[in-house]
Order: structure tokens, then C-alpha cells, then sequence
């Protein structure tokens, strides 16, 4: 989630494909879809790799392949937030480019999603994001990003309904929306506490992007809920293999929850493995040493 991506920031089933959902009326031509699509391919490596100028610039080409789509724009503003020395210029510049273009619903948009992103107290400026996401639904055209954002806002203030509603909304303009499928699956996951439901909005976002590591941690990590061990790894596997610089919530938990499912199909040794790579590269350091901790000694098999 560009949330969980951007606060990393201040620090510095499974094998059959899942059918492609019907594009609605909002999403791009042929090729614009195709321009798009290979930017945010282009983002997310660079991302994942933590090459955030090259991953701004990727996801800027993608939006500008198809503005209406919340998910470059969010994830150039969770590139941003990895400069905390020019972040400051670029929300100004947003917030110039609305003042200049009030009735420029993109500028709005881009506005919005920089406003999610937190600032260096930890915090987001959600009466801002809220304010320039109502005035881009009130413009028109990209009413999709619009609820897609609002209900970011929702979530991050902890209004589970009011969120999913907005999220729905989002998907009712656009039905491969994959912000909305994915903050949808986290309400149904841990609001609702029904990770079945959150699967089936989710399920087909690795097709849609293939080159999400966080998707595949949160996948991972419902099927994980619902008892499914071997799917789940799969899943986090690809993430964290996909999550190689260690910047998105794959790289930084998928560790401690693949070795939650070791511990749990006593694996002890591999997961004594994966907590001790998860040490040495600090992902999530701090839960792995206490998970290590609870370990049997090496050669036991009794649960710990």
C-alpha cells in the first residue's frame, strides 16, 4: 500500500492465473493502456530497487498515459517521499499548479495523493488530501481516482465504511481499479475480518501488475489467515524475491510472516533461516529476533 510505501521512507489459487476483470469506460485506449502499463512496470522495478528519482519519473509516464488512474499517481508521490530534502518544493509546486489550474482535475488529484503521503512528524495532511480529492470528483472525468483517494482518507482515519464505500464507488467507474481492489481487500481483511471476501478483490491484481511485490505480501498474508500455509508462501516468496531492495512491506514483513508459517508447519530450521536473513538485512529486525528467540534449540521438535 503507498501508505505503508511512503512511511518506509522515513526510515531513510496460486497457479492459476486469475481472469482478467472487464475494463469499464474509464480505463485507457489500447494504447495508452499500453504506454501505461509499461511506465508503471518501469516504476515498480525501479522502486523495488530503490531508484526513486527513476521511479518518479516512470510513474509520471504511465499517468500521463491515462490520468484517470489512481496508481501512478500515488506511487509518484510514494517515490517522492524517499527525498525528504526536495519533498517539500514538489507538494509546493502541487500546490502552485492548483492555485494557477484550480479547474485542472488531475493537478487536484496529484495534489491529493502528495498530501497522503507522510511528513517528516509521521502524519499525513489528510484535510488537504480530503479537500483537493472532493474538488477533482466535483470537476468530473476522473471520478475514479477521486473515490479511490477519498477512500485512502477514510481508511487512514480509521472509517472502515465510509472507506469501503468510497472504494466501491471507485470500482463502479472503473472495475480494474487496483487501488480500490486492494484497499477494499485490506477492509474486508482487517476491518471485517472476512479474508475470503478480501481475496476475491484482490485476487486479480498480479495479473493486472504483475511486478507488485505488495500485493503479493497481502495476498500472502490472507491466505496465511485462512490456514492455506503452502499458498501463501507462494505468494510472499514472489514478493519478497520482487522487493529487492527491501523498501515495500513484502521486503520489510514478508520475512517475519513466512517464518510465522514455518514455525507453524515446524519448520523449525528454515525458519531459523529466514529470521536470521531477515536480521541481517533489516527487515523487520527487531519481530524477527523476537520470533528467533521463541525457537526450539537447533534438532528439537517439540512446538515452541
Amino acid at each position: 500500500m503507498i501508505r505503508g510505501l511512503a512511511l518506509a521512507a522515513l526510515a531513510a489459487l496460486v497457479a492459476t492465473p486469475a481472469p482478467h476483470p472487464a475494463a469499464t469506460a474509464a480505463s485507457a485506449p489500447p494504447a495508452a493502456a499500453a504506454r501505461e502499463a509499461a511506465g508503471v512496470a518501469a516504476g515498480l522495478r525501479a522502486f523495488y530497487a530503490a531508484d526513486f528519482p527513476a521511479a518518479r519519473a516512470a510513474f509520471d509516464r504511465a499517468s500521463a498515459a491515462d490520468p484517470g488512474d489512481a496508481f501512478p499517481l500515488a506511487f509518484s508521490a510514494a517515490a517522492a517521499a524517499h527525498d525528504p530534502a526536495g519533498f517539500a518544493a514538489t507538494l509546493a509546486a502541487a500546490e502552485d499548479a492548483v492555485r494557477a489550474q484550480p479547474r485542472d482535475a488531475v493537478a487536484q488529484l496529484r495534489l491529493g495523493f502528495l498530501d497522503l503521503v507522510p511528513g517528516l512528524d509521521g502524519r499525513a495532511r489528510l484535510d488537504g488530501a480530503q479537500a483537493a480529492f472532493e474538488a477533482a470528483a466535483a470537476l468530473g472525468g476522473r471520478a475514479a481516482a477521486a473515490h479511490v483517494g477519498l477512500g485512502i482518507v477514510r481508511f487512514d482515519e480509521r472509517s472502515p465504511d465510509r472507506a469501503k464505500r468510497e472504494f466501491l464507488a471507485a470500482l463502479r467507474e472503473r472495475g480494474d481499479d487496483v487501488l480500490a481492489r486492494e484497499y477494499l481487500a485490506d477492509v474486508y481483511q482487517t476491518d471485517l475480518h472476512d479474508p475470503a471476501r478480501g481475496i476475491a478483490c484482490a485476487i486479480a491484481i498480479p495479473n493486472l501488475v504483475p511486478g507488485y511485490a505488495d500485493i503479493d505480501f497481502h495476498l500472502g498474508a490472507m491466505l496465511a489467515d485462512l490456514g492455506q500455509g503452502a499458498a501463501a508462501l507462494t505468494y510472499l516468496e514472489r514478493g519478497i524475491a520482487l522487493d529487492s531492495a527491501r523498501v515495500g512491506e513484502a521486503g520489510r514483513h514478508g520475512p517475519a510472516l513466512v517464518a510465522k508459517i514455518e514455525i507453524a508447519q515446524h519448520r523449525y530450521a528454515d525458519a531459523r533461516a529466514t529470521l536470521e536473513r531477515a536480521v541481517a538485512e533489516g527487515a523487520d529486525a527487531a519481530y524477527a529476533r523476537t520470533l528467533l528467540a521463541g525457537l526450539p534449540a537447533p534438532g528439537a521438535t517439540a512446538a515452541p
